[in-house]
């Protein structure tokens, strides 16, 4: 018998999560985030059943039993009543999301399609679909299908007109040897010490996520200080990273022994240090610095040459913080170009200053007047 997943009425009170906060609400998550703050969330994290519809016991050739997925919260009596459900939740998740909130939804090909396909009819804009490609699979046990080594993620805005997401592009991109992050990410299985498990040494949760695909949602699309909440908490993956990555945290659960254990999980979880979670500053968000403030400071003399890379080319700084190269003037941008025989430069990594050490880019002068703006 499924139990039935509804809303909480109009008139329901509604609660005020204080931040930072790491905090479990037991309950149906549909009631409970309907008393969140509509508009306060900055991200969703969902791992929703996945109605694997197992007819019986899952046995591996040999007879002996697999400890597969057959609890009753991942039970419903249709495809109709489990898209109800979804649809419920869905809609609970984008009221409490903020214009620029995003969504992570995360399920197998039992369900990910319906997800994806309603999703769609309430509005969320589809950003990507990742495949989390598990390097260490369970095998297909009866070997009638392919082994199923990956699942798929959604991540998706509230709305197709959405602007300002979260989106730590440069800092994934430093953070993959200066190459874009693809959509597929090689993760293994939570296996090990990082598996809870009960007195009874069985695993607490069936699906439990590991910490470190959590750790790549949440440094890709939120920041420190931001409020995650998971309407699925399970056994609390999401909130131990968020609250080791300076992110708050609401996690929804129904089940008391599951979230017994999440809290004991979070409550063990101690933050990094904040200098470690700084953001990443990219070039566009960066205090703007003009070539003229490094000859007011004193940091470059009218009358310095400027070098490119091999200093074969070379370029006068006048007074006034235009350079001249040749018989032509213009900024360091324009005269970069120039000198290449190019549309276009960025002057500040083309020019060096020559130092007692060897040349210096003047983009390194810039950083340390925007060190000092940050100390300020």
């Amino acid at each position: 018998m499924v139990v039935s997943r509804r809303g909480a009425s109009a008139k329901a009170p509604r609660t005020n999560f204080e931040s930072p906060s790491h905090s479990i609400v037991i309950g149906d998550c549909v009631a409970e985030m309907s008393k969140l703050q509509a508009g306060s969330v900055d991200l969703v994290f969902a791992d929703p059943p996945y109605n694997l519809q197992l007819k019986g016991d899952l046995k591996r050739p040999d007879e002996s039993h697999v400890d597969a997925v057959n609890d009753d919260w991942d039970k419903f009596d249709s495809f109709s009543a489990y898209d109800d459900f979804t649809r419920a939740w869905l809609l609970a998740a984008r009221r409490a999301m903020k214009p620029s909130a995003t969504i992570w939804v995360i399920g197998s090909y039992h369900n990910i399609f319906r997800v994806g396909a309603i999703m769609q009819d309430l509005g969320f804009w589809l950003l990507n679909d990742i495949v989390w490609r598990k390097s260490n699979p369970m095998p297909n046990f009866r070997g009638r299908r392919f082994t199923n080594a990956h699942e798929t993620m959604i991540w998706a805005a509230r709305d197709e007109k959405a602007k300002g997401y979260t989106f730590n592009y440069e800092a994934l991109k430093a953070a993959n040897e200066d190459v874009q992050a693809r959509s597929d990410w090689l993760i293994p299985l939570c296996t090990g010490e990082e598996r809870l498990k009960g007195a009874d040494g069985k695993k607490v949760h069936p699906t439990q996520k590991p910490e470190g695909l959590l750790a790549r949602v949440l440094l890709s699309s939120s920041k420190p200080g931001d409020l995650v909440i998971d309407p699925f908490n399970g056994t609390g993956t999401t909130g131990a990273v968020a609250k080791r990555l300076g992110r708050s945290y609401i996690g929804f659960e129904r089940d008391q022994t599951y979230a017994k254990a999440a809290e004991a999980r979070i409550a063990a979880v101690e933050p990094l240090p904040e200098e470690s979670l700084a953001p990443f500053m990219t070039a566009r968000e960066a205090p703007r610095v003009a070539f003229s403030e490094l000859i007011e400071r004193g940091m470059i003399m009218p009358g310095t040459k400027l070098f490119d890379a091999k200093k074969k080319l070379g370029a006068l700084v006048r007074a006034d913080g235009a350079i001249m190269f040749g018989d032509k003037v213009g900024s360091i941008h324009r005269m970069g170009a120039v000198a290449q025989g190019a549309q276009a430069c960025n002057g500040w990594t083309f020019w060096h200053v020559e130092t007692k050490k060897g040349l210096k880019l003047i983009d390194e002068l810039r950083a340390e007047i925007r060190a000092g703006m940050a100390a300020e």
